[in-house]
């Protein structure tokens, strides 16, 4: 036998050795560390349960544009869609952050709440809670439609502003980016509205 053929014998016995070494040993960690990487992210991803007609999440989180270039989150504690109607998310504790242009911040909270995935459209009921930080607003419902700047905010509506004063009102159509507020009735009544300075 000659010294290059037993050289290159020794050379395929160790690549051989190596590949055997990779295939036992390598490979079977590979696919262990990848499958507790995969079991990490699921812990992470919402909870979901499904029945015949109603998908159920917890710790719901969506993002988007409201007014064509306002950046908003959508979260939910606890939510449901039901495959008849795909696009709805009813949710509880439904929390809304909006980033507005000057830099404000909105946080829009309640009980319950409905979000359109196709619209961006968020409906807010009970308990409804609407602050940048200085202003509050509390109702009983808030519409927050996703092409238009102004928010619905109707039955038991407060305002709480910075100065001190206090506004109750039926219904009120308001803009948080110029903080301009539209005050109306349901009816074709005079409006009743109550100001308050502390």
């Amino acid at each position: 036998m000659k010294k290059s053929d037993k050289k290159l014998q020794i050379f395929l016995l160790i690549i051989g050795t190596f590949l055997i070494l990779i295939t036992y040993f390598y490979y079977p960690n590979i696919d262990k560390n990848r499958s507790l990487v995969e079991r990490e992210i699921q812990d992470t991803l919402p909870q979901v349960s499904e029945d015949e007609d109603v998908t159920l999440f917890e710790s719901l989180e969506y993002q988007g544009y409201y007014d064509l270039d306002k950046k908003f989150v959508v979260k939910s504690k606890k939510a449901e869609i039901n495959k008849n109607e795909p696009d709805i998310v009813l949710m509880n504790n439904m929390h809304v952050i909006l980033y507005l242009k000057d830099g404000r911040v909105i946080n829009i909270y309640s009980d319950k709440g409905k979000y359109n995935k196709e619209n961006y459209d968020c409906f807010f009921e009970r308990n409804v809670r609407a602050t940048d930080g200085e202003t509050e607003i509390f109702s009983d419902n808030l519409d927050l439609l996703g092409n238009e700047s102004a928010v619905k905010i109707y039955n038991n509506v407060s305002i709480n502003n910075p100065t001190g004063s206090s506004l109750y009102a039926d219904k009120i159509d308001y803009d948080f980016e110029k903080k301009h507020f539209k005050i109306s009735m349901f009816e074709d009544k005079r409006i009743k509205m109550k100001v308050y300075n502390e």
